[in-house]
């Protein structure tokens, strides 16, 4: 099981020192991958009254592909958007960012989408909330065609392309897409369409439950479940250091392929304090140094 980071990034601010220090930081410890989540346009709660939303205006949150960029040159760590949220941008132009990372990073880049839950970011973006989920499956589809083929003509219910292409071509072909999502049409897309998946709850009988809708969509849809990589969710805020080596072990038995830690929101001043933190974290996990 490979053990990654989540980027704290609503409380790490915009100093690309310390972008740097922290992925040198975290590959010298020995975790294996970066995750960052996606957010282009906070919502301001003077103007959308009883907003509540786990964000807003106020909640900073870097640009994944273009922070990619940079952290390909800083670090040999996997990089993983958990999630992008794919319906509000633009498809081709996902496609093109998302090839452009995974040359950077010479073929250590996870895609994750979703569908997000900010119809004021749709807005912003130009883009249709209501239909997002029918638009999703039909993008990771355009996607893989994109970063496989040096031509090719598309004509779907949202998406057209006409004889174009992407080039270079990334290094991974395709790039692997892993779905977020935490409802049942979410798992049934991940069995589906997904190289792997993220649950968004703790193992137990409910990620059981979760699991099994996610392997029972891949069987219908004739792939074999054992394929799909999971990667769980170990939040410091709620499970403390001392019940790590525990909950790393009930993920690693409940078949994940990953795990990441995340640190934010645990009353962390600054980035020291989460690499301090993720410092024990490694010694506990026993993890092995590059």
């Amino acid at each position: 099981m490979q053990i990654g980071v989540v980027l704290p990034q609503t409380e790490i601010g915009g100093d690309v020192g310390i972008l740097r220090a922290y992925a040198t930081r975290v590959e010298e410890l020995g975790f294996s991958h970066i995750l960052a989540y996606d957010h282009v346009v906070g919502a301001d709660p003077a103007v959308h009254q009883g907003w509540r939303g786990p964000y807003n205006v106020r909640s900073t949150f870097h640009e994944p592909m273009v922070l990619f960029g940079y952290l390909a040159g800083a670090t040999s760590l996997e990089l993983v958007t958990g999630i992008i949220i794919l319906p509000q941008r633009q498809t081709v132009l996902v496609a093109k960012q998302a090839a452009e990372v995974d040359l950077l990073t010479t073929g250590r880049f996870r895609l994750g989408v979703g569908l997000g839950w900010n119809a004021v970011e749709y807005e912003a973006l130009g883009k249709d909330f209501s239909n997002r989920g029918r638009r999703l499956s039909e993008q990771v589809t355009l996607l893989r065609r994109l970063w496989t083929e040096p031509s090719l003509t598309f004509e779907g219910d949202h998406e057209q392309v006409t004889g174009a292409g992407l080039a270079p071509l990334p290094i991974q072909r395709p790039i692997p897409v892993w779905f977020g999502g935490s409802s049942s049409r979410a798992y049934q897309r991940a069995g589906r369409l997904a190289d792997g998946w993220f649950p968004q709850m703790p193992p137990g009988p409910v990620l059981d439950e979760a699991k099994g809708q996610v392997e029972a969509a891949a069987r219908d849809a004739g792939r074999e479940p054992a394929t799909l990589g999971m990667e769980g969710r170990i939040t410091l805020a709620q499970q403390g250091i001392d019940q790590l080596d525990g909950v790393a072990r009930q993920w690693r038995e409940a078949g994940a392929s990953h795990v990441g830690i995340n640190t934010m929101n645990a009353g962390l001043p600054s980035i020291d304090d989460h690499l301090k933190v993720l410092e024990r974290c490694a010694e506990v996990l026993e993890l092995k140094r590059p």
